[in-house]
């Protein structure tokens, strides 16, 4: 990691157990603001769980969790996942308009999303504004995916937690995303940390790389150690993968 660098979320010895189970094991370390982070690691490592302690689903057993400097604790928890956004794979939508669930953070909270609002978000993910008078049922994996990202600016969050926002889409829909997220990190300097199997994808769009196992951080830095690890166990993770 740089010597001179802010941290949007900083880990510090980490720990969380959940019904005896010890699925996050002593964790420090620091996702850069303003860059992109990836996430990588066998299934069941815990990419998922650390994520749902980034945005306060989830407290630690034991450690302590900065966002932006400030201490996880303080931040109230509505503020904080708006500070802290989540897009998933599935990219779920309710029944309704592309509209609709477009403006649903802002609707959960009493309040309304500006017709000027919707189109300029629509246009950043690469969405005619005329889809939102489409039902949202009716949209492709690929633009889903776009829809659901556009949803989580609503909120104009400082940090970005993608969950394998591309591992079910096609490759032309695979690039659009990557392209997508490139943009919103280089435009609007949103920290990015996504979670992704695919160590080609890591390695081309992050900045950074953390690789957990077993629910331990084994190895990060700037993403090009992932060509020649030094940890063997990420080594052995790594070549599998390659396989």
């Amino acid at each position: 990691m740089p010597n001179n660098f802010t941290a949007a979320i900083q880990f510090n010895e980490v720990n969380f157990y959940a019904d005896g189970v010890h699925i996050i094991k002593d964790i420090s370390g620091s996702f850069i603001k303003g860059k992109i982070t990836t996430l990588v690691g066998p299934s069941g490592a815990g990419k998922s769980t650390l994520f749902r302690l980034c945005n306060g689903l989830i407290s630690p057993t034991s450690g302590d969790i900065y966002i932006n400097g400030e201490h996880i604790l303080s931040y109230e928890p509505v503020n904080l996942r708006r500070n802290v956004g989540y897009a998933l794979q599935d990219a779920t939508m309710t029944a309704g308009s592309v509209r609709e669930n477009l403006a649903l953070p802002h609707t959960l909270n009493g309040k309304s999303l500006h017709a000027d609002e919707a189109a300029e978000l629509m246009e950043l993910v690469g969405l005619e504004p005329s889809f939102l008078s489409k039902n949202a049922k009716d949209l492709s994996g690929g633009q889903r995916q776009k829809l659901s990202i556009a949803r989580t600016l609503v909120n104009r969050p400082d940090i970005l937690l993608l969950d394998e926002i591309t591992s079910s889409l096609d490759r032309v829909s695979k690039q659009d995303i990557e392209e997508l997220i490139q943009k919103i990190n280089d435009q609007y300097k949103v920290t990015i940390i996504w979670i992704t199997h695919n160590l080609e994808q890591a390695m081309t769009i992050g900045d950074y790389s953390w690789v957990l196992m077993n629910g331990e951080l084994k190895e990060n830095g700037k993403s090009g150690f992932l060509k020649n690890p030094i940890n063997e166990d990420v080594l052995h993770f790594i070549r599998g993968e390659a396989e």
